[in-house]
């Protein structure tokens, strides 16, 4: 049974363990240390949809945290970007590109949010040898590695906030995303893939990015809203995919998909809130918390937020679903990011 009203959102205490993980992790998340950029990522977007950051860090741990991630910024054969982190980076190595330290493509998504959610002026941004990453579209890494609509999405929205798509085969990408849609209306991780809340996300918001206009037919956009809320289940949460238990993150991947359909009303905001723990119902004593689930919880009910009456612990700042950012934040990439505009008097 859902909870008639909803306890404090306890905002200190997220943002508390979020700090924690950024200065080390605790032994329950040592695995995803070679993912060290994204969980950044979660931890700093954490405090920011929290409004957290300004009131619980410090001037010089903000500084310490840019310094960290433009250190992950490196030069590969095929473009610049960042890596994951320095576990494969050989200490004293001389090599100007190697092909052990390539840069990631998700990778390099989650370090240009994370230093727009810390106010960073790019001013040590390679812009020019950052489109030439997108132009290995369907792979994250240049010599191999995942190939599907995570990519994609990252490569438009590395695109977007560098406000030049000149790495972007536009046309063979929006193709290849045709490609992945299945019967159901959601989109699967590649062509023939079964629908899964997480890519039907990178889907959509890789084609509103691309500014596609009417991206989906009537038809197939009432099928895609279907298959989302079919997704929501009785205990509030939502199904990554059809017939599985409920996850806290697909609140966001399937709610945020709804949004940018304009479907966003059908959503049963009251009891969403009930699914965010990792497993809804699962007692918070038997649950690791991650900041991954934490950040896309916590993104979750900025887009979708509780009814005002459940108090002020619950707001949270505006998310803009497309680059899964405050809009205070992608506002600033937009502004940031892209080079500098020069005068023709200037030239």
């Amino acid at each position: 049974m859902l909870p008639t009203s909803l306890p404090p959102l306890r905002k200190g205490g997220h943002a508390t363990h979020c700090k924690r993980c950024l200065s080390g992790l605790p032994s329950s998340q040592v695995d995803v240390d070679p993912a060290k950029l994204a969980l950044s990522f979660y931890c700093l977007g954490s405090l920011d949809v929290s409004g957290e950051l300004e009131k619980n860090t410090r001037d010089r741990e903000r500084e310490q945290w840019r310094e960290w991630i433009w250190s992950q910024q490196t030069r590969g054969h095929y473009g610049t970007g960042f890596r994951a982190s320095s576990y494969m980076t050989a200490k004293y190595s001389t090599e100007e590109c190697s092909d052990h330290d390539n840069p990631q493509i998700i990778m390099t998504y989650t370090a240009l949010l994370s230093l727009s959610i810390l106010r960073d002026d790019f001013s040590l941004l390679d812009r020019k040898g950052l489109p030439e990453i997108s132009q290995v579209l369907f792979s994250s890494e240049p010599l191999g590695g995942d190939s599907d609509l995570r990519t994609t999405f990252c490569a438009f929205a590395i695109s977007t906030m560098l406000d030049d798509w000149s790495g972007m085969d536009v046309p063979s990408a929006l193709q290849f995303i045709c490609s992945c849609r299945t019967y159901e209306g959601g989109y699967g991780q590649s062509p023939f893939g079964e629908a899964l809340g997480g890519t039907t996300y990178c889907a959509l918001a890789a084609l509103q990015l691309a500014e596609q206009v009417d991206p989906l037919s009537p038809q197939d956009r009432q099928k895609t809203v279907r298959w989302l809320v079919q997704n929501q289940a009785s205990n509030g949460g939502f199904r990554g995919r059809t017939n599985k238990d409920a996850d806290a993150c697909y609140c966001f991947w399937c709610g945020a998909s709804l949004h940018m359909l304009d479907a966003g009303d059908l959503v049963d905001k009251a009891a969403i809130t009930a699914g965010l723990p990792k497993i809804p119902g699962e007692h918070p004593v038997n649950v690791i918390v991650d900041p991954y689930h934490t950040y896309l919880s916590l993104a979750a009910v900025a887009l979708l937020p509780p009814n005002s009456s459940e108090g002020a612990s619950w707001a949270l700042c505006s998310l803009d679903p497309l680059l899964n950012a405050t809009y205070q934040t992608s506002s600033w990439a937009r502004a940031h990011i892209p080079a500098p505009k020069v005068d023709d008097d200037d030239a």
